[in-house]
């Protein structure tokens, strides 16, 4: 990444970035799995699971008994919302939390039930969900028997039709743990992913001669390397693998410290003011 002072610009160098993200793909790759770990947790353990049990009817009204007209199967479909509607009315709801024995109120009622109509059939499917699957099979099959009271009195219509009973439950339907695990995962490299590309975009370190110079349009006169620092008690150290080097600019003796691998067996000092060069130390290699 570049920018000065006199522009206002950044200059985003896309292959410095993939360099460090795959300098950095083992923590990526950490956060990852990380992530999906606690996903697959919370999905196992945290959240209680949720059996849904689904049972179907099929409602047809007849204007007369003997037989099944066009018009009656036209009008069958296009009043299949109206039965919708019947089978969460109020009035069935409240009559299946009393049948049941449950402490729900009609709203956590209504949003555990779930009603489905296929385009172009007459079969309506009611599928409950719970925390447990007798229960869920249970409910669901006194929600279908006081609905198809309710509809037959209301409509007008001879009958209700059962065409499937509820089914008993042997799997929760939620939380789906692969779902979690794997949003989990996804979730945790793009985060990871996203903040070391941030750091490294609002990071306004001096790393090199260019950067002195974009950032405060000095020029870099010369470089000089350095194989150790100066220890408490006036002892040289060793530095680590990268070795260090000091530059000298142009204005006050102001110094940056740069990253590299160089190795030299000297080390000069410029003093810029007196334009002179002296030596101050002998240094074997490494």
């Amino acid at each position: 990444m570049q920018g000065t002072g006199k522009e206002d610009f950044v200059e985003i160098d896309l292959q410095e970035i993939i360099r460090l993200v795959l300098r950095r793909l083992w923590l990526i790759a950490l956060c990852g799995l990380s992530a999906g770990a606690i996903g697959f947790a919370v999905s196992s353990y945290v959240i209680a699971p949720q059996y849904e049990s689904t049972t179907k009817v099929y409602i047809l009204n007849k204007q007369d008994s003997s037989t099944v007209t066009y018009s009656d199967t036209q009008l069958a479909t296009q009043l299949t919302k109206d039965y919708n509607e019947l089978i969460i009315s109020r009035y069935v709801l409240e009559k299946v939390i009393e049948e049941c024995g449950l402490t729900d109120t009609y709203g956590e009622m209504q949003d555990r039930i779930f009603i489905e109509n296929k385009a172009d059939t007459r079969i309506i499917g009611i599928t409950v969900q719970d925390t447990e699957p007798v229960r869920a099979q249970y409910i669901a099959d006194t929600v279908r028997d006081v609905a198809s009271e309710h509809i037959t009195a209301v409509m007008d219509i001879e009958a209700v039709n059962i065409v499937e009973t509820a089914n008993l439950p042997d799997m929760p339907s939620e939380p789906s743990v692969s779902r979690w695990s794997i949003v989990g995962t996804l979730a945790g490299l793009f985060v990871s992913m996203a903040v070391i590309i941030i750091h490294y975009l609002m990071d306004d370190t001096i790393r090199s001669p260019e950067d002195i110079e974009n950032y405060l349009g000095l020029s870099t006169l010369a470089l000089i390397p350095d194989t150790g620092v100066e220890g408490k008690k006036g002892k040289r150290k060793k530095v680590r693998s990268s070795q260090e080097y000091t530059s000298y600019m142009n204005a006050g003796h102001s110094k940056a410290v740069l990253s590299g691998n160089r190795k030299d067996s000297k080390i000069r000092e410029i003093d810029i003011d007196q334009a002179e060069v002296k030596e101050i130390t002998e240094l074997t290699d490494v």
